[in-house]
């Protein structure tokens, strides 16, 4: 039988079956270890289901069409960046997952939740990324604002809900689907978000698969990427690189780089390029030190 992985908790997984529609807890057979293989929430997988009251085995994972290591999910196709004007968006933390979206053979999008609270941060964050191919909706889950158009761009689509703690996710799905999930606010005394989503999860929900994932604040480069690699996968930056002085263009500090000049000229945000460098820092010293 084949079927997806819904979530997995220890050394067990539970699966939706594509034949009869139900769930069957497994477990994985020793040979995905000996390969080196993980299961992961997303995963399309072969199983045997077990007899009576004996558990049954994951036998095969299917090739991946995608995949992200945190938060750790598998075929994906929209990974929903949710963010909000309380807690204050942390925008580094949000272009790391536009990155390993791009880098991980998803397409990322941005959902401004809480607009009930005013649209300032929606403005702003279409300014920062004006130039994308981010596609940004405005949302909240109070109201029901945007929550059909929202509902509408993830239909016949795998969406991966991710972002801080506290910008509202499950809120989101609460109002996308009619559920009661757990949701949580800010801790009074730390003013951060408290984590209601204990583990990423995958729900089959309208004739739709969407994945709800842990809230985080942090999140590194943990993998050598090519600084030009690196480079080419901001897309706005890239429409332009045929028009700097030095070919390849890392859109650094390069005299005559046309990313800078449309920075100073306020076609393209001075904040993302900011952020840009930065990240590009830290790229750079990994792949110096990639064989150490």
């Amino acid at each position: 039988m084949t079927g997806s992985i819904l979530r997995g908790i220890g050394s067990f997984y539970t699966v939706l079956s594509d034949e009869d529609g139900q769930e069957y807890t497994l477990r994985a057979q020793k040979k995905l270890r000996h390969q080196r293989l993980t299961p992961m929430v997303g995963d399309r997988v072969r199983f045997a289901p077990g007899q009576g009251e004996e558990d049954g085995w994951l036998e095969e994972i299917l090739p991946r069409r995608s995949m992200m290591q945190r938060p750790s999910v598998a075929n994906v196709d929209m990974l929903m960046l949710v963010m909000a004007s309380v807690p204050q968006p942390d925008l580094l933390l949000c272009d790391k997952l536009i990155l390993r979206a791009e880098s991980g053979g998803m397409t990322p999008a941005l959902c401004v939740n809480k607009v009930d609270l005013g649209d300032e941060l929606a403005q702003s964050i279409r300014r920062e990324y004006a130039g994308t191919r981010l596609r940004v909706f405005s949302a909240s889950a109070k109201t029901g604002e945007g929550i059909a158009e929202l509902r509408e761009a993830m239909r016949g689509r795998v969406t991966c809900l991710a972002g801080q703690s506290a910008v509202g996710k499950s809120s989101l799905l609460n109002a996308l689907f009619g559920l009661n999930l757990e949701t949580g606010g800010l801790s009074r005394k730390t003013e951060r978000g408290r984590h209601t989503t204990r583990r990423s999860e995958m729900m089959y929900l309208d004739g739709m698969f969407v994945l709800d994932t842990p809230g985080f604040s942090l999140l590194e480069i943990d993998e050598a990427i090519e600084p030009q690699a690196f480079a080419e996968l901001y897309p706005e930056y890239n429409e332009l690189a045929g028009e700097c002085r030095f070919q390849p263009c890392l859109h650094d500090r390069e005299p005559g780089c046309a990313v800078h000049a449309a920075v100073d000229a306020g076609r393209l945000s001075p904040e993302r390029w900011a952020r840009y460098r930065q990240l590009l820092g830290e790229v750079k010293e990994k792949w110096k030190g990639r064989y150490l």
